[in-house]
């Protein structure tokens, strides 16, 4: 069920409105009996509620186990015994 906008157009007062998509709009504000008018709306995003959402839910796993770099070998120079 959607959330309605609506704005009464005699006390200028904003509010909103839980209803069924069938249910008829509000006719009558809450505050001041003046008529309202239901505004237009963009609707609202997706919204997740409840555990297990998270960023980490969706990584693709082979690249979040990273192959540990091997270190480049050091050329070990012999030191040379001088006579």
């Amino acid at each position: 069920m959607p959330t309605y906008e609506y704005y009464c157009k005699e006390c200028k007062f904003e509010f909103e409105e839980f209803q069924s998509i069938a249910s008829e709009p509000l006719q009558k504000c809450p505050r001041c009996e003046g008529k309202v008018e239901r505004k237009i709306s963009g609707g609202t995003g997706l919204i997740f509620k409840g555990s297990g959402f998270y960023i980490t839910d969706y990584k693709n796993k082979k690249s979040s186990t990273s192959k540990p770099t091997p270190k480049p070998k050091s050329k070990d120079k012999k030191s040379k015994k001088v006579s």
